[in-house]
Order: C-alpha cells, then sequence, then structure tokens
C-alpha cells in the first residue's frame, strides 16, 4: 500500500503546505513567542514522571521493561527524494525525544493549528512513553537508492503453514511501537508524529495492545497471562542482561550485517487471533497439556513455580509434559537451541465482534532477535503443526529492523543509514 493522504499523488503546491504547515505552526510561530521546539520540554514542570531516556546506543522500548499499553503502527513512506526521506527522519527523532519528556503545549496564533491535540490537557507527562522505530524491507526499494544496504535477513513476512494473513494488516516501510502506561498517551504521541510527517508517510494499519503485568512476587519480571489465561514469557532471556543480550538480540560488529545495523535488531509482528470461545469449552487438563503448564501457578507439568525449568532429558517420552506440547517445542532447553532465543513482547488485543458473531481478540506478539532465520523462524517451524493451532490462527504482522539508537544531541534516527551511502 503507497500512496498520498489524499488517495492519489498531490501536487508540489499542496505538497509544500503539507510539509510546511506543521513547521510554521510548532517552530515559527512559537518563535514569535521567544521559544524554540526544544524550550517546550525545558519549560515542562519538573515533576515529568516515568520518563525513558531517548538517548543510547540502541533505542527504547525494546529491553525497556513492559508496561500497561501498546499501540502497534506501520506506515507507508511518501518522501520523493531520499532528502524528504531524512527529513522525515529528523522530524521523528525530534517528535519523539520531545513526546518521551513529557512537555507543555505552547499557545499559537489561533490562525495556526494548536500545537498539540490537547488530549492529555496542556501538560503532559512522561508516562514511562517509549517509541520505537523499524524499517521494513520495502523502504528498501529502488526509491531511495538503499537496495544496496538493507539488512542480510530482511524479507517481507512469508505465510507460514498455518497462516491466514489479511494484507491490510501485514508489512510497511516504516513501523513505530509506541508503550506507554495508558492508552491516551500513546494515542497523543501517534497524533503528534502524524501531524508532523503529513506528506511523508501515509497510514497503513495499526493495533492496539493492553496487558496487566503481574509484578507482585516478582518486581523486575513483567509475566503476564495471555487471554488463554496462561502465564506467558516465562522464559523470556534477561533483558537486564547486557551480554546475554549482545549475544541473542544486538546486531555486533563481527556480524555479516551492512555496518550500518550495528546496535540494532530484528522485530518480528505477529497479530494472532486466538478462538477464545472453543478454548473456554475445552477441558482444562487438555488446556494444560497443550500448552505445557499448569494454568493456575504457571509451572512446567509436574514443576511446582513458575521459574522452574523442565527437564526434557528425563522425560524423553513426554509423560509429564508432552512432546509436542507448546512449551517445549518453542523452548527445548538443549544447549543446541541456545542460540534460537528470542526476546518477546506479547500484548493482548481486542477488536470486538467478527462478522460470525465471534470475539475478536488474541495476542500481539512482538519478537527481537539478531537474525531472523536463527532466531524467530527456527522457532516457527518448529511449532508448525502444533496442537494449540487448533485454537489460533495469525492474521497479520510483518518483519521489520529496529534502527539503531541515537548517542549524539545532533545525531537523528536512521542517521547511520542514510550517510551509509
Amino acid at each position: 500500500m503507497s500512496g498520498n493522504l489524499f488517495g492519489k499523488r498531490a501536487g508540489w503546491n499542496r505538497r509544500s503546505f503539507l510539509l510546511g504547515a506543521s513547521a510554521i505552526a510548532t517552530m515559527g510561530a512559537i518563535q514569535q513567542l521567544g521559544l524554540s521546539c526544544w524550550d517546550d520540554r525545558a519549560s515542562a514542570a519538573t515533576s515529568v514522571s516515568g520518563q525513558i531516556p531517548f538517548w543510547g546506543v540502541h533505542q527504547a522500548g525494546i529491553v525497556t521493561p513492559d508496561v500497561a499499553a501498546a499501540l502497534v503502527v506501520a506506515l507507508d513512506v511518501t518522501a520523493r527524494s531520499t532528502a524528504e526521506l531524512q527529513q522525515l527522519f529528523h522530524i521523528l527523532t525530534q517528535r519523539i525525544e520531545y513526546l518521551m519528556s513529557g512537555g507543555i503545549l505552547q499557545p499559537l496564533d489561533p490562525k495556526y493549528p494548536p500545537s498539540g491535540s490537547g488530549i492529555l490537557g496542556n501538560e503532559f507527562v512522561a508516562d514511562n512513553l517509549t517509541v520505537t522505530v523499524a524499517v521494513g524491507a520495502s523502504l528498501f526499494d529502488d526509491r531511495y537508492g538503499l537496495a544496496s544496504l538493507k539488512p542480510r535477513c530482511l524479507t517481507e513476512m512469508p505465510n507460514f503453514a498455518h497462516d491466514r494473513l489479511d494484507p491490510s494488516l501485514c508489512h510497511g516501510d516504516l513501523l513505530l511501537q509506541l508503550c506507554a502506561n495508558h492508552n491516551e498517551t500513546n494515542i497523543h504521541a501517534l497524533r503528534d508524529i502524524v501531524k508532523q510527517l503529513a506528506g511523508l508517510v501515509v497510514l497503513r494499519w495499526q493495533m492496539t495492545g493492553f496487558q496487566q503485568p503481574d509484578t507482585d512476587s516478582h518486581p523486575h519480571r513483567t509475566t503476564v497471562r495471555n487471554l488463554l489465561g496462561f502465564k506467558d514469557g516465562t522464559a523470556n532471556p534477561d533483558s537486564q542482561d547486557e551480554r546475554l543480550m549482545n549475544q541473542l538480540i544486538w546486531v555486533q560488529r563481527n556480524s555479516n550485517e551492512p555496518a550500518w545495523t550495528i546496535g540494532g535488531t530484528y522485530q518480528v509482528v505477529r497479530i494472532i487471533r486466538m478462538f477464545v470461545e472453543f478454548w473456554d469449552r475445552t477441558p482444562l487438563e487438555e488446556q494444560e497439556e497443550i500448552i505445557g503448564r499448569a494454568r493456575v501457578t504457571g509451572a512446567p507439568l509436574g514443576y511446582q513455580h513458575e521459574e522452574d525449568i523442565p527437564d526434557y532429558a528425563k522425560d524423553p517420552n513426554g509423560r509429564k509434559i508432552a512432546l509436542d506440547a507448546h512449551i517445549r517445542l518453542a523452548n527445548p532447553r538443549t544447549p543446541q537451541t541456545e542460540a534460537n532465543r528470542i526476546l518477546r513482547k506479547g500484548f493482548h488485543y481486542s477488536r470486538g465482534i467478527d462478522k460470525a458473531g465471534q470475539l475478536d481478540m488474541g495476542l500481539l506478539f512482538m519478537a527481537f532477535q539478531q537474525n531472523l532465520q536463527r532466531g524467530f523462524e527456527t522457532v516457527q517451524n518448529r511449532l508448525n503443526g502444533e496442537p494449540l493451532e487448533e485454537y489460533i490462527k495469525p492474521i497479520g504482522g510483518g518483519y521489520f529492523f529496529t534502527l539503531p539508537g541515537v548517542v549524539k544531541k545532533d545525531g537523528y534516527l536512521g542517521e547511520s543509514l542514510l550517510e551509509a551511502q
């Protein structure tokens, strides 16, 4: 999907207006007040709550602890030159840093649009907001001369054996992953970004996610129950273990990837519908056998605690945990499969009722890894044909590459890519 916000490509004058209008509103009019776009942040109240640092070798929102609300948005780029593409990434960097810091909406001349949507009022707190930017394979076509710089594993996400992908929910030139304590914070940030990028992008698809982290007994853990009622993400690698993240998640200097990708990571998004009404009519013992865990405690079958590590070597015939149980296929826990581990980030989604009168809800699944083939694709191929497939159906998502972070104050997201040409 591509094109202009107005359905077909607009003329130069209209496009020029789109590219400049928001800049005039947020820069020119503010400067009449003796302020700059950076002054918005500086003039915010000192009690900004829950601020996640923007600057760093890696983008925020990947190893950052999970929060309650997510909004995943795919966009197609309509920039008509590399210069406009660079402008797009400059704007993204400025707006994301500003939004993640919290601030005050400055009053503007009423002849201009307001400086913000106002849905959070004139003053907004950071609210643990992160906005993580990734690029899709389609950005590396012949439009911007980036083909030779495409990450080695980056392709369109294929249809796996059990998928029924809806093209309107797949792929994109760019992906924005917004996470915060509240839905309104994500919506506020998205509207600001879309306004500032008018004429440079068009929305492709979006999905809203939610969760309730279970952190009562484990303050540094965010294990949640999925909409099937089971603990999910227990075996996630420790995101605070820098050595492990360098081994499994972040692209390193000694990789076969283009140099600009160092510090970035591959991101998989999967929108997985769950047939919860069918699941709710399934006997509990069958549910537990399919998953491989006790529903109440989250412990692997035959064990006492959620964190217990199953010893599959002592259960070669699957008497405790079935050979085709989800947790056993996803992570066989052998020395050979350690390299296949991925960092998952999961949220629930609910989209009301489908045309057949069934609940349309499921899992907004995201996973980060250093290598797509070694990570997600290997795990997915092990899961193909599992009994759980009777209750779930992947319907959308895509493969993306999450850009390295911004280290310098005068740097911008995508700088290593665009300046590698």
